[in-house]
């Protein structure tokens, strides 16, 4: 997944109420081609200025957050938009980890569905269609439902992880999330329709060697899996390389479950 402008960097101020986050444009090194000066004086990315951005993550973001870390924007496609960049990429700043960290949840669908579609998923291979976000359930919308003739249909929800609080572990969920939990219910119910369901887990950094449930955080959400994998829900893994032009999914993790 290239992203569509270049991202301009800066300095965390703070991030609040959420969706928020104060920031001040850094005045270099430039992340790309020699454009990205025109792309920062199109969308008035002044040098030294504080601006409020648009903070497309929901959870706690532990370790992501911190004041002073370096941070990477993108600007809105759509200049009247009230917020008018969009927080993409962070730089751990509190000693754990290292590179950057994709923190924008809306990304992990598009990098699972071109992963598929490149086959750097082996597990989820050789289907003749994908599609995005199908009904189903009760009053859900499923990630990705692969589907081909001949064989069961798969769905696919689609979880984004950034969380690492040490020795190259990464982990979900950084929050409680009750929503989680329903996911997981509801692909249960779709294996005991007849169906293949999968719990997909899209690490945005490049800094772990394998993955596991954060069940000190979110102790409902554990069981709920527990409960899934008993059920016949299936549980995979995938880390990503990411640069500043660039997120892909590039290896899968073990799952320490």
């Amino acid at each position: 997944m290239r992203f569509e402008t270049p991202l301009v960097p800066a300095r965390l101020r703070r991030r609040y109420k959420r969706f928020l986050a104060d920031v001040v444009f850094d005045p270099g090194p430039e992340p790309g081609p020699e454009t990205d000066s025109d792309a920062r004086g199109a969308a008035g990315a002044e040098a030294g200025t504080e601006t409020t951005v648009h903070c497309p993550n929901p959870g706690a973001m532990l370790g992501l957050a911190t004041p002073g870390a370096r941070v990477w924007l993108s600007p809105a496609a759509n200049p009247a938009r009230k917020l008018r960049w969009t927080w993409e990429l962070t730089e751990p700043a509190d000693g754990i980890g290292r590179g950057l960290v994709g923190i924008n949840t809306g990304h992990p669908n598009r990098l699972a569905a071109e992963a598929i579609g490149a086959g750097r998923i082996p597990e989820l291979a050789g289907y003749a269609a994908l599609r995005r976000e199908v009904k189903y359930g009760r009053n859900s919308r499923i990630d990705l439902l692969l589907e081909d003739e001949g064989r069961p249909a798969c769905y696919v929800e689609v979880k984004n992880v950034h969380l690492l609080r040490g020795a190259a572990l990464a982990e979900f969920p950084d929050c409680v999330t009750t929503r989680g939990a329903k996911h997981l219910e509801e692909l249960g119910d779709m294996v005991e329709a007849g169906h293949r369901a999968v719990m997909l887990y899209v690490v945005q950094r490049s800094d772990c060697d394998r993955f596991a449930i954060a069940g000190d955080l979110d102790p409902g959400y554990a069981r709920a899996l527990d409960r899934a994998l008993g059920r016949g829900v299936e549980a995979l893994c995938v880390a990503c390389e990411i640069t500043p032009e660039e997120i892909a999914v590039v290896r899968p993790l073990p799952l320490a479950l």
